[in-house]
């Protein structure tokens, strides 16, 4: 996996490659902790007006400046699901918390649940004109 430095460069609309070092896609957002280190994966589009796939950070191989290379061949990231931007809060109840409260957890906003990332903004990311968040 990329050392814990390198994956904090990955910024949005570096070249994709596959195990084989052929072009696959562009990285659209990062998903992780910078504060606390920790590199979850990323989003992947094949094309800009393809849906993103969420690559998990154990499948990246190599990060150089301007790409990231994986051990996945293009099967293999045809096969990845497809990735819904996290949630913006999460909000997790205590085991002893009343029926209520889940009742009101569970019913949340549609905003506070994972969701599809909006077409303009995927093709933002695309071309790298918009960075994280």
């Amino acid at each position: 996996m990329a050392d814990p430095v390198s994956w904090l460069l990955i910024e949005p609309g570096w070249r994709v490659d596959s195990v084989d070092g052929k072009e696959v896609g562009r990285v659209l957002e990062v998903t992780g902790d910078s504060d606390a280190d920790i590199f979850d994966g990323f989003a992947i589009a094949f094309s800009m007006f393809a849906k993103p796939r969420y690559l998990p950070a154990e499948q990246v191989a190599e990060i150089i400046e301007g790409h990231v290379r994986l051990r996945l061949d293009r099967a293999g990231i045809e096969r990845l699901t497809e990735f819904k931007e996290p949630a913006v809060e999460e909000q997790i109840e205590p085991e002893g918390a009343s029926r209520v409260q889940r009742t009101k957890t569970a019913v949340a906003p549609a905003s506070r649940r994972e969701t599809p990332i909006p077409f303009l903004r995927r093709i933002l990311l695309w071309f790298g004109f918009t960075g994280r968040r």
